[in-house]
């Protein structure tokens, strides 16, 4: 590209105007104290989530603003590593001087790192968004060590859908009728919705299917070459429509009839570097272990699931299960589940300490269902030395002691806006 045409798309998306519906990000009230720091700003997610419009708010909370420029943008096509020059250059010539960049889906482009080492050598700021996890760190990991910090910014929060909802909260409302009904109301609506901005703006599925098609092809079987990309297709959908069971590589191999093992693995990463899964751990203390048994998956947003399959749209205890997954992988990615002679969905483990046991249930009614949970949720607390574990509910609350422990059992609703008992870590 030559600098007429790099000038030509700066000017292009500085006039474009800041989405007029957006909803403040939890995360935008931490990002008001980065401008400070002497690290290289990286916020990293899904196709979608808002990582740009939050990235266009920070230029607003910040005096510099000029040097913006979002990459994945069919205008750059022929763009390569060796015209950051000439974008530097451009910069420079439309605008005042300033020293702070913000940089949209730069990943796109090889070689970007070098360029963002460069500013960064030169004492100026950076701020990145990108949607593929492995593409970033391994850039980052070779080039950028110990100069930035990564942020991970998912679909909305409960908390967040609230806002955008325009439904305030204070601090009496768990406990009046009226505000708990609308809260109960507004939680169902999330589970079944999901988080992505422009889909609850729009509430048309065909979004949410142009969106997750648009991934696959886009961050999946063009970004990796996948030849055979109706079988990798065929495995998402399967793991997408089994949210929160188990599965394991040699399992999956044999259902899609995949010669080796490691190319299931290798699919698999792939999802998650694209935001699109997650995979967690049974807990082990032995790593080799940990690798060896079979994985949980969850999704980004249950949203986006409900709007590709029908199989996990019509379990609304595992779209429960996988709210309350995305909610702990917000704080921690240290994120496991725990089986032996029985099971407990998640143990958090902290600094090498598992603090934390907690449950995921539609209903405690049924007799049998309430023994199973709580069974698993004692012997998970047993064997990791914990006093209090909980068990999350749609709707249902109370506090029981079992065998000298304390089991706390909260509406998921409740548990996500975190009530003043600390139901939350």
């Amino acid at each position: 590209m030559n600098k007429t045409e790099i000038k030509r798309v700066i000017i292009a998306q500085n006039e474009a105007e800041i989405e007029s519906k957006y909803v403040q990000r939890d995360l935008l009230i931490s990002a008001q104290d980065w401008q400070n720091d002497p690290f290289i700003r990286i916020v990293a997610g899904v196709r979608r989530c808002g990582k740009s419009t939050l990235l266009q708010h920070i230029r607003q909370h910040n005096q510099e603003k000029s040097y913006s420029l979002n990459f994945d943008d069919n205008r750059f096509a022929g763009f390569t590593g060796n015209d950051f020059e000439k974008v530097y250059e451009s910069f420079h010539e439309l605008y005042e001087s300033e020293r702070t960049w913000y940089f949209d889906e730069i990943q796109n482009i090889i070689g970007w790192e070098k360029f963002v080492r460069r500013l960064h050598n030169e004492g100026q700021k950076v701020y990145i968004t990108g949607s593929n996890a492995r593409m970033l760190s391994r850039e980052l990991g070779t080039h950028l060590t110990g100069r930035y910090i990564q942020t991970e910014l998912f679909p909305f929060s409960f908390n967040e859908f609230l806002r955008f909802k325009k439904i305030k909260i204070e601090k009496n409302d768990f406990y009046s009728p009226r505000k708990s009904i609308a809260l109960k109301k507004a939680f169902v609506d999330f589970v079944l919705s999901g988080g992505f901005p422009e889909f609850l703006q729009t509430k048309k599925n065909e979004y949410l299917k142009n969106l997750y098609e648009n991934i696959i092809y886009r961050d999946v079987v063009a970004r990796y070459n996948i030849r055979n990309a109706r079988t990798l297709i065929e495995m998402l959908h399967f793991l997408i429509s089994n949210i929160s069971k188990e599965a394991s590589y040699n399992s999956l191999k044999n259902i899609f009839g995949i010669a080796n093992a490691n190319t299931v693995k290798e699919h698999i990463s792939y999802f998650e570097n694209s935001y699109l899964l997650f995979s967690i751990n049974k807990f082990d203390y032995s790593l080799k272990k940990q690798l060896a048994n079979p994985k949980k998956i969850y999704t980004i947003d249950t949203g986006l699931a409900n709007s590709v399959s029908f199989q996990f749209s019509e379990n609304f205890g595992r779209q429960l299960e996988n709210i309350i997954f995305l909610e702990l992988r917000r704080k921690s990615p240290g994120i496991y589940y725990h089986k032996n002679k029985h099971e407990c969905d998640f143990i958090i483990r902290q600094k090498g300490e598992i603090i934390k046991a907690i449950q995921v249930c539609q209903s405690l009614e049924n007799q049998s269902t309430r023994k199973r949970e709580i069974t698993g949720l004692i012997e998970a607390m047993q064997d990791y030395k914990l006093q209090t574990g909980f068990i999350i509910t749609e709707d249902e609350e109370e506090t029981i002691t079992e065998n000298g422990l304390t089991i706390r059992i909260l509406p998921a609703w409740k548990w996500l806006l975190g009530d003043e008992s600390e139901a939350k870590y």
